[in-house]
């Protein structure tokens, strides 16, 4: 595996009777172009928080596996930069990206021991992070389109170098991946592997005929919810646990407001006339629930006299 390159492999990928393809991926790119990433709107996403990984863990990360540019380029009009620096200033820009990185941490430790959450204290660790994110969707070819061209006069990409080092590995995912044929009432179901299918019919066998809270595919719905939250097979303590993901997910879709954005990645083909949600042809789990969409709000700012 090349290092210091954004990564791309596929967790799902599904065909629907009407031809509609799913596909699922677990992305690993460069922070800094996160932005850029989101504003592509038929994707839905995933992504591990700041707010939620320790602050020691982040700068572990930081300090051995630094995201770095990908492209050194000179300074010009213009938003890309069609030559790259010369040797030795490119190696004192690099050596000037590494020192920023060394006084941020320096910085974070500090604020850690002062007590600062770590949804605030991990944000300024960010330019030199990777970031991991599940991406489910139906419509590629605009992405693709846009962040794989090619400037014809430059030779270089108009997305910028870790955008479109991104798009490539995704690319490539794609046209490499045979989608598997999902039928009406059958499911799209990211991380879902056959010991979990076995887990699930265990577990439905353990309940009694009046406690019988789980059908198949319901569990395997939530274990699959589980593992998008979490963006992994694993619990955050490492371990593999269906029924932490079915308790996750629980969470979930109980919590007031409802979060609903890792039910998005599971879905259903669909029949005539019953599209909702950002998939063509498909449906998603998170319409299964009344309260996925909050459409009433009550104002609650306080009016100033």
């Amino acid at each position: 595996m090349l290092i210091n390159q954004p990564t791309a492999k596929i967790i799902c990928d599904s065909i629907s009777p009407e031809g509609k393809r799913l596909t699922t991926m677990e992305v690993k790119m460069h922070r800094f172009v996160l932005a850029e990433f989101n504003t592509h709107r038929m994707f839905s996403r995933g992504s591990a928080s700041s707010r939620a990984i320790p602050i020691k863990k982040r700068i572990e990360q930081v300090l051995t596996d630094p995201a770095m540019p990908l492209y050194w380029g000179k300074n010009q009009s213009g938003m890309s930069a069609a030559e790259e620096m010369d040797p030795t200033p490119k190696e004192v820009a690099i050596g000037q990206w590494l020192y920023a990185r060394d006084q941020a941490v320096e910085t974070v430790r500090m604020l850690s021991d002062l007590g600062v959450h770590k949804q605030l204290a991990n944000r300024l660790l960010e330019p030199w992070l990777w970031h991991t994110t599940i991406v489910s969707s139906t419509e590629w070819m605009n992405f693709f389109g846009q962040r794989c061209a090619i400037n014809p006069e430059t030779k270089q990409p108009f997305a910028q170098p870790e955008m479109y080092a991104l798009a490539m590995a995704m690319q490539q995912a794609f046209y490499e991946s045979t989608p598997k044929e999902i039928g009406y009432g059958e499911w799209h179901l990211p991380y879902i592997m056959e010991e979990d299918i076995e887990w699930v019919m265990e577990e439905i066998n353990c309940q009694s005929a009046s406690d019988r809270s789980y059908g198949r595919l319901d569990l395997l719905k939530k274990v699959s919810t589980g593992r998008c939250a979490r963006i992994s097979y694993l619990t955050h303590d490492g371990k593999r646990d269906p029924l932490e993901d079915v308790k996750l997910a629980d969470k979930l879709i109980d919590a007031k407001p409802m979060h609903p954005s890792p039910l998005e990645h599971i879905a259903t083909p669909y029949f005539e006339g019953q599209y909702k949600g950002n998939f063509e042809g498909w449906i998603q789990y998170r319409h299964s629930f009344e309260n996925e969409n909050i459409k009433e709000f009550t104002p609650n700012y306080k009016k100033e006299e």
